[in-house]
């Protein structure tokens, strides 16, 4: 789709079971929030939505460690996430949870429109059952030795010591993580959604039609083909969560991969009924353009699942894009919320105050687009003081200062033409297209491009050597460093928003699309020009080592205590 109508972007929905950490933001949010700000910019129709996902048993699990009822659990972790993408400008236009009303509500229409169509398959099976719990497992509450490299903690889907791939039934004594008792297998009935049925369709969807798709997608649904599609169920055995719409059944609830999936379009349906909009031409309109933001682990459930639910229920667009990233580590360690290896938001803001945009920065120029990549301590550090204070900061409070000592703090004319400005001028398009492509480690290093040259012409024009004997060069120059800071000031916002307000503030900008950018002037001879603030300060080495020895101690922590069951 060349250029559409509108664009619905969704960005994965976190589990509310705990707080949200830097993998959160650099696999998922701060990507969406750089490609929404940058159609926003364009003046596009771009509606932004995600939730928290509150149901399943890992909710049920910490309720009942804390003592506490599964509401109280989702309550307080929906919001402590909502609040902390927040803080961090992640711009959605609404966030919601699947503990809504409406939510419980579209999904119990989406699975009996299905169920009247004959879509799925009951099947009855013996599964993992806790005795002391009285509750049937997931894969993930099954534990026990791995059969292949005899790790005592091996989960009964995979075993995180040696990567294998399991079954409940390979483990050696499997035992239950709720309780610790050996589970039985018990009998129980469930509704299925036959995934095989949608294999060719889908094979011919995601790999010729949509081949443009980052490798790393196209590749994990290739796999999944090629190992052959099987039915999954949608319900469970559970009673947190929103009950299976039919009679006899009010003892199991919908499977979450289920009904998470549709919480985008019980957003959307709260948004519109809150803003007084239509809801439909977000989600059914063929001239609608639907993005999906996401991590690896969440492919199959977008590139699969939901296009097969979507396909069966019919009336809804499907994906357009899914540009889902990969992981990203930390100190060279898998981020683990079991093992409390991460760097949680909620702490970040408490330790780094005001410092927003340096963390948002520093996980771009990381982001994990293609592979793996890593966060360390030490390389935020560097990132913050040598290129966002070093080079950005350092060249706003330059210009702004000769503007105040040689031009009393107005903006002064021009009388020269300058290959900067002509440089200036191309370089929204150049940035948009990498944010177009989802390059947003690119379009960051474009962007930086713009201090960098800011740098390098006042040093090559030295006005404070010339102010007695060319005034008019000193003029010229500071009038090229001025439209250098405006272009930073607007261009800056997708990847800095609260740094962009600063800017625009100190400079006086008026409002701009990206695309005039390129066309205005974008401060004219006359405009004052308020004195710097701090953009940026520098990161310690005392703050940093407080970092590490932090995350040494977890280390120490994790080597005499036993995996705890994620999600």
């Amino acid at each position: 789709m060349a250029d559409p109508k509108r664009r619905t972007v969704t960005a994965a929905l976190p589990y509310a079971n705990g707080p949200i950490h830097i993998g959160h933001l650099a696999g998922v949010y701060i990507p969406a929030d750089i490609y929404v700000r940058y159609w926003r910019n364009k003046k596009r129709d771009v509606l932004f939505i995600c939730g928290s996902d509150e149901h399943g048993v890992a909710i049920t699990i910490k309720a009942k460690k804390a003592g506490q009822t599964p509401q109280e659990v989702v309550d307080t972790y929906h919001a402590s996430i909502q609040a902390s993408l927040a803080d961090f400008g992640i711009s959605f236009d609404h966030y919601t949870r699947t503990s809504a009303p409406i939510h419980r509500q579209t999904a119990s229409d989406f699975f009996s429109n299905l169920y009247e169509k004959g879509v799925f398959k009951t099947k009855t099976s013996k599964q993992y059952f806790d005795e002391e719990a009285q509750q049937f497992l997931a894969d993930r509450y099954i534990v026990g030795t791995c059969p292949h490299c005899g790790s005592a903690h091996a989960y009964g889907d995979q075993c995180e010591n040696c990567g294998s791939s399991l079954s409940p039934e390979e483990l050696i004594n499997p035992r239950s993580a709720l309780s610790g008792a050996t589970p039985v297998r018990k009998t129980t009935q469930h509704h299925y959604l036959p995934l095989e049925r949608y294999a060719d369709w889908l094979r011919k969807w995601v790999l010729e039609e949509h081949a443009d798709w980052k490798t790393n997608v196209s590749a994990q649904v290739k796999s999944w083909l090629d190992t052959g599609l099987k039915p999954r169920a949608v319900t469970r055995d559970l009673d947190w969560g929103i009950p299976v719409p039919l009679p006899g059944l009010e003892n199991k609830v919908l499977y979450v991969w289920f009904e998470a999936p549709i919480g985008y379009i019980s957003a959307t349906k709260e948004w519109a009924k809150k803003t007084g909009r239509d809801w439909t031409p977000y989600w059914c309109d063929t001239d609608t353009e639907l993005t999906h933001f996401l991590a690896k682990d969440n492919i199959v459930f977008h590139c699969i699942i939901f296009p097969s639910m979507l396909k069966a229920h019919g009336g809804f667009i499907l994906p357009a894009q899914v540009p889902a990233n990969e992981f990203l580590t930390l100190e060279n360690q898998k981020i683990s919320t079991s093992k409390n290896w991460a760097v949680w938001l909620p702490d970040y803001l408490r330790d780094f105050p005001g410092q927003r945009d340096a963390l948002r920065y520093a996980l771009t120029a990381n982001m994990p687009e293609t592979k793996d990549n890593n966060f360390s301590w030490k390389d935020f550090q560097t990132k913050n003081n040598a290129e966002l204070v070093g080079i950005l900061g350092n060249f706003i409070n330059r210009v702004v200062a000769l503007t105040h000592q040689y031009c009393r703090g107005i903006a002064p004319g021009v009388t020269s033409r300058f290959s900067e400005l002509d440089r200036l001028k191309l370089l929204p398009k150049e940035i948009g297209g990498f944010i177009e492509r989802f390059e947003f480690r690119n379009a960051l290093r474009s962007f930086m491009e713009l201090p960098r040259m800011g740098n390098a012409f006042l040093q090559e024009q030295e006005p404070w050597k010339k102010i007695k004997t060319q005034p008019e060069a000193v003029e010229d120059s500071i009038y090229v460093a001025l439209q250098i800071a405006a272009a930073i000031a607007y261009l800056s916002e997708p990847f800095l928003p609260h740094t962009a307000e600063k800017l625009k503030d100190i400079l006086h900008l008026k409002a701009l699309s990206w695309d005039e950018v390129a066309a205005a002037d974008l401060i004219p001879k006359g405009r004052p020009i308020d004195k710097a603030q701090l953009l940026f300060r520098k990161i310690t080495v005392s703050e940093i080592d407080a970092q590490m020895e932090k995350l040494m101690g977890t280390q120490r922590e994790n080597t005499t205590t036993p995996l705890r069951a994620e999600r």
